[in-house]
């Protein structure tokens, strides 16, 4: 899984995606979703560092299996709030 974070301020964004994932461009109806490598590709991490990393986040923005999983099994979302675009699936955490 890759893993890139950004500060501003109180607001902790985790950008973060499965390997398999990072730098393709999804179809969503007529528009595309590009998990694009200077947004997602920094450092490549383990479940671990991942769920660490998470449970301090103020923003997430996720795609692929493995990293929603990770979320999931954290309780910073459940399935209900997956949703799939072109076969992948995708999440997002708002903490206010």
């Amino acid at each position: 899984m890759y893993l890139k974070t950004y500060e501003n301020g109180e607001n902790f964004l985790v950008a973060a995606c499965d390997s398999e994932v990072l730098g393709k461009t999804l179809k969503h109806g007529k528009s595309n979703v590009e998990i694009n490598r200077d947004f997602y590709g920094g450092e490549e991490v383990s479940e671990p560092k991942l769920q660490e990393v998470l449970e301090k986040a103020t923003t997430a923005n996720l795609f692929g299996e493995k990293t929603i999983q990770c979320a999931i099994k954290c309780g910073l979302i459940d399935q209900g709030s997956v949703i799939v675009i072109d076969g992948v699936p995708h999440a997002q955490i708002f903490r206010v």
